[in-house]
Formats: C-alpha cells, structure tokens, sequence
C-alpha cells in the first residue's frame, strides 16, 4: 500500500485500539518492518501490540459461552462482554481455547489486508531482545523480531510527532544486521536471521498474526 495509506491504517487501528472494547485490554501499540525504514510502497504493515490479562476473570460468563458455542477460555483469556458482543469473531487455538492474539487479529484487520500482526504481554523493546537471545542459543532465527520499531501509543497515550515522521518517513534506521548487532548478535548470525526474515516476510499474504508470552 501507499505510504500514506499505511500511515492512515495505523492512525485508525490505534484509534480503535483506544476508543473500542477490544478482546483484551492494550497497553501498547507500535509499528515496526517497511513502514518504520521509510519505504514507498509499504509491502507489509507491521503493527505490535503489548495486551494486559484479564484479571478476575468471570467464570459464569467462561460457562455460558462454552456451553453455547462450544468454546473455552472465555470471561478469562478474552473479555466475556467483547465475545458475547461479537461470537462471530472470536478464535480459538489448537486447544479449543480463545486465543486473544487471533480474537485481536479478527477484531481490527481483515482477511486479505497486508498487515501482520504480534501480540505479547511484553513491551516490544523487552520482547525484541528475548525473542533475540532464545533464536540465538537454538539457531531459531525465524524466532526474531524485527528491533526497528516506533512507538505509537502507549497506556491511552499517543505520540503525534510518531505519525508526522512516520509520514515523512524521516526516521534513522539501521539495517536489520545492524540492528541485531547492536542487541548482542555477531555478524554471520545477524546476517543469517536477516536472511530468514526476509524469507519469511516474502511467503507472507494477506493477514497474519503471532501471539508470543514472555
């Protein structure tokens, strides 16, 4: 998609992210990959998003719905009010769970959008260096993410100044090996795993998501 395009999209997924109940609540929102390195057009709209669990939980609203749908999890792993609100988009993991990475996905991004989507409960910066160090000391490097990222809103706050270079696409980025490097990585393994992500990144269509815990 155009520049601008991608920049809008962004602007309207953390308009949503703030504005509307989501599966589970938010905390933080960043974009990272084509969109943060200033290309034109923007392949792929990289967007990551820090959730918080549910607290409590509500068990009643958990049997309700599994009894109705056939479906675990919910009331604890994503919000009872969103699921009853909207069955038709919440997703379960192989284990029959709601898995809130995939109810986030089919909340806010359409099948067939270029957009993909990581969802942790770990800021971006803490998640990026874990997901580093473990591809390094299993040579997983389809594991790692991508460090280049902006932070676009963060606990009901946004930056604006964010979107305005977003749009000029005037921030300074490193390579992705460089990148690495800087976070601990020697050369032929920052190398390598920016070989693998490029790989990866160009098998990707339409609309993908990755839930991760730290």
């Amino acid at each position: 998609m155009e520049r601008e395009r991608a920049v809008d999209r962004l602007e309207s997924l953390v308009d949503r992210v703030a504005s509307e109940p989501m599966p589970v609540p938010v905390r933080e929102v960043w974009a990272f990959g084509d969109v943060a390195l200033g290309l034109d057009p923007v392949d792929r709209l990289d967007v990551y998003l820090t959730k918080d669990v549910i607290m409590g939980g509500d068990g009643d609203a958990a049997a309700e719905f599994e009894a109705e749908y056939g479906i675990q999890g919910v009331g604890t792993t994503v919000d009872a009010e969103w699921a009853t609100a909207h069955p038709d988009r919440v997703r379960t993991s192989d284990n029959g769970y709601a898995a809130p990475e995939k109810c986030l996905a089919a909340e806010l991004v359409a099948d067939d959008e270029p957009i993909h989507l990581e969802v942790c409960n770990a800021s971006f910066e803490d998640n990026v260096r874990q997901r580093l160090k473990g591809a390094l000391a299993r040579d997983a490097y389809e594991e790692v993410l991508d460090p280049r990222g902006v932070c676009l809103w963060v606990d009901g706050t946004r930056d604006e100044e964010a979107f305005e270079r977003l749009r000029a696409g005037d921030l300074a980025m490193p390579t992705l090996p460089a990148a690495l490097g800087m976070l601990g990585a020697d050369e032929s393994a920052a190398n390598e795993a920016a070989d693998v992500l490029k790989g990866r990144r160009a098998e990707q269509e339409g609309s993908s998501v990755r839930g991760d815990m730290v």
